[in-house]
């Protein structure tokens, strides 16, 4: 394992977080694979190319874009020990041969220079501790014409989730969904942050993506509310308001319950640019 400086992270995702993700991998590629189709696409993944996975974590989208490179190759690289555990076993299981997974911090990671055609993220670029230090690492390892494309979450006011965390919001101390994702969240703190780290031909776009958050309402509340955040902000009340809690969240949830389960639009902003030519 390389050298960590993005430590608070290290230590969630190595903790509590990389665990309840690891060992419900199967759950929250449900909510999130909508993802994983538009940013192969946006990225241009085809035969042969070289791609970084940046935040992999379980590895769903780095095994897809393995498959999608055939002749070629994926590397996925996360803090997680827990989910990296996952991603091998997943990729052993499912007989993707062209992946390899590192432990390390992206934002100083060693990456060979110009060793990626294309580098993707599936929202794991949120939790960079410097991003303008991660996106010029990033930048080292594409080649010249390498392209970038990620997903990053909007402000939850006013989307799916936002409207489930704000029912719960109520309940839990110092909860606010206004909280964002520093300028990953701002589609004009994007350019700017990745004009700086060398890029060009920058594009962001909102986008939506249905997720499945649960078989039925018990199913999809009881995973919300062990979810990480939540989970976080529960203990700060030791977990005295969990009844209120829990009916917020299922009142909430109530609308979108189908058939098929429980659906929610998941929102994200879906950026690509690409490393400047000589």
């Amino acid at each position: 394992m390389t050298e960590i400086v993005n430590t608070a992270q290290s230590d969630a995702w190595n903790g509590y977080e990389g665990e309840h993700w690891a060992g419900n991998h199967d759950r929250y590629d449900a909510v999130n694979h909508g993802f994983n189709e538009p940013l192969l696409t946006a990225a241009r993944i085809s035969t042969g190319d070289r791609v970084l996975d940046i935040g992999c974590g379980n590895g769903q989208l780095t095994r897809a874009a393995a498959r999608r490179t055939g002749t070629g190759s994926a590397t996925g690289i996360d803090l997680s020990g827990p989910m990296l555990t996952r991603a091998r076993t997943l990729a052993a299981a499912e007989a993707v041969p062209n992946v390899t997974f590192e432990r390390g911090d992206a934002q100083v990671f060693p990456f060979p220079g110009n060793a990626f055609d294309a580098a993707l993220s599936r929202f794991g670029i949120m939790f960079f501790a410097d991003p303008p230090a991660a996106f010029t690492n990033i930048g080292r390892a594409l080649r010249p014409g390498g392209r970038l494309a990620f997903v990053t979450m909007p402000p939850m006011p006013g989307t799916d989730l936002g409207t489930v965390f704000g029912a719960a919001a109520q309940h839990l101390a110092d909860f606010e969904i206004t909280h964002t994702h520093g300028p990953l969240a701002d589609p004009d703190a994007i350019r700017d942050l990745l004009t700086a780290a060398g890029f060009r031909d920058i594009d962001v776009e909102y986008h939506e993506a249905e997720g499945l958050w649960g078989r039925d309402l018990d199913d999809a509340t009881d995973f919300i509310i062990d979810w990480g955040p939540l989970r976080y902000h529960r203990s700060l009340s030791g977990f005295t308001t969990d009844t209120a809690v829990r009916t917020a969240i299922s009142t909430a949830l109530a609308p979108f319950v189908t058939p098929g389960g429980v659906r929610l639009r998941n929102a994200a902003y879906l950026v690509t640019a690409t490393r400047p030519l000589p």
